[in-house]
């Protein structure tokens, strides 16, 4: 294994012609995937990575200036693909791995067959004419709350952002991945995330979108998903599920899973 892949826990498992790579969110790691790998591996070879800065990953490789915009999340997809000598994929993006996703398929087109995103969003502050769901006096409330106490913030903002409360199993799975993450790690990216604005560079994209949203998300509301389903450049599709939360394949699994494999196998209707 490679310094990259080392550096990025990179797995890849199952067996197939085709290829998946799964990409997470903010707080989490690849273990947020684990309902849905077992249903994958039977079918394809199926990537696992972890985002620099995840708590998983060694601190000591996070570059505050690389990852002060999500290009060095991007750069990192696209050399782990080439590292692994994978010329196509359908990669599955979880939140700012949407993005992540989307970036990258501009970048390369070719490396992509479609994007399946879960909770994806452009912009999360409210702009005239776009609700991305916050205002940035509540945005500065957050980061000056993560600087405070990160331990104390971790755990108001975990059930928060799941959907549920302390004592549900995805809410402790995802304090547990949140808490994991260094402080000041943990504060630089979610400023990187919740400050970025996409909405420029979203028309550039052409490889075709699956958009997969919550009913409910404290962190991306519903009309993200239609209004990237509107600008996308690409094909897209939008399904919103009836689960809670930014993190529905850990708490609603059940919803989720079936809906993730059915956006995976198929290809949008024309």
């Amino acid at each position: 294994m490679g310094i990259l892949e080392e550096a990025h826990n990179v797995k890849v498992i199952g067996s197939g012609e085709r290829v998946i790579v799964l990409g997470h969110g903010f707080g989490t790691d690849q273990s947020v995937w684990k309902h849905l790998v077992p249903h994958l591996v039977n079918g394809y070879r199926v990537v696992l990575y972890d985002n620099m800065g995840a708590g998983t990953t060694n601190p000591d490789y996070f570059d505050f200036d690389r990852y002060s915009t999500l290009e060095g999340y991007v750069y990192d997809l696209l050399a782990i693909l080439d590292e692994l000598q994978i010329v196509s994929c359908i990669f599955v993006g979880h939140s700012v791995s949407g993005m992540i996703g989307i970036i990258a398929s501009i970048s390369r087109p070719d490396l992509f067959d479609k994007l399946v995103l879960v909770a994806a969003s452009p912009r999360y502050l409210n702009d005239v004419d776009y609700y991305g769901g916050f205002e940035q006096e509540d945005l500065d409330q957050l980061f000056e709350a993560m600087r405070s106490n990160f331990k104390a913030w971790c755990s108001g903002f975990a059930p928060l952002a799941v959907g549920g409360d302390m004592d549900s199993v995805a809410v402790q799975e995802f304090s547990r991945t949140l808490f994991n993450m260094r402080p000041d790690i943990a504060l630089s990216v979610g400023q990187t995330i919740f400050q970025s604005d996409m909405r420029q560079i979203i028309g550039l994209v052409s490889v075709p979108c699956h958009l997969l949203q919550s009913v409910n998300d404290m962190a991306v509301p519903v009309v993200v998903s239609e209004y990237l389903h509107q600008n996308l450049g690409a094909q897209s599709i939008v399904e919103v599920m009836s689960s809670d939360g930014h993190l529905p394949q850990l708490s609603s699994p059940d919803v989720v899973i079936p809906v993730l494999l059915k956006h995976i196998h198929g290809d949008i209707a024309a």
